[in-house]
């Protein structure tokens, strides 16, 4: 089963199964993005638009991107004065001509291998002196056997996922012009003593 089969099959329980990492995500998205402001603004991985209804709030405008149709029709049934649309950001870009303010990645990175392309075709898309939020699993949690997965009543399903440490983000923003505004690490319970579960990171496109 591939990503987009996974997320269609993971869709209707999205929202509503137990899951640590989509909430602590959720919550650290709103902590460092809490600044913007009237920004126009490209959501990668926007899934059911669990971030999208806060996003929205920051946002000019607002534009949703997903590999995952089942989830997408989620997001259109929760807020239908947003644009989303269905696409493989592991092709070329060429789903919106618009350049934004912020481009943000929520839980995704971790299931695509080449983040050069990635890191390339965000840093096409965003204005001068735009921004790049990622929010992801921590590698931490990855080199101790963490992956994304859920079960139902055909049992569990485990997505395909990739491991990249924290130098390769570092090093793939500064290869195309970012610098590191922020880098955070989020702890369940906000317990430090433990391993992060969430790894935020806010760029800076610089040239």
């Amino acid at each position: 089963m591939n990503t987009q089969q996974a997320y269609d099959k993971w869709a209707a329980q999205y929202d509503s199964n137990i899951n640590r990492t989509r909430d602590l995500e959720a919550i650290a998205l709103r902590n460092v993005l809490n600044p913007v402001s009237s920004a126009d603004i490209l959501e990668i991985g926007c899934g059911t638009g669990k971030n999208s209804e806060w996003l929205q709030t920051k946002a000019a405008s607002l534009t949703g991107v997903d590999l995952s149709e089942q989830m997408l029709a989620k997001a259109k049934a929760r807020l239908n004065d947003i644009n989303f649309i269905q696409a493989d950001i592991t092709l070329p870009w060429s789903f919106t001509q618009k350049q934004f303010d912020l481009v943000s990645f929520s839980l995704v990175l971790e299931h695509i291998n080449d983040l050069d392309f990635i890191f390339k075709q965000a840093a096409q898309k965003l204005k001068p002196g735009g921004q790049i939020y990622i929010g992801e699993l921590h590698p931490f949690k990855q080199y101790s056997g963490s992956k994304a997965r859920f079960e139902d009543e055909e049992g569990i399903t485990v997505l395909t996922c990739y491991t990249h440490h924290i130098s390769d983000f570092i090093n793939h923003a500064n290869t195309y012009g970012f610098s590191i505004t922020k880098l955070q690490e989020w702890f369940d319970d906000d317990d430090k003593t433990g391993i992060p579960r969430i790894l935020t990171l806010l760029l800076t496109k610089t040239v």
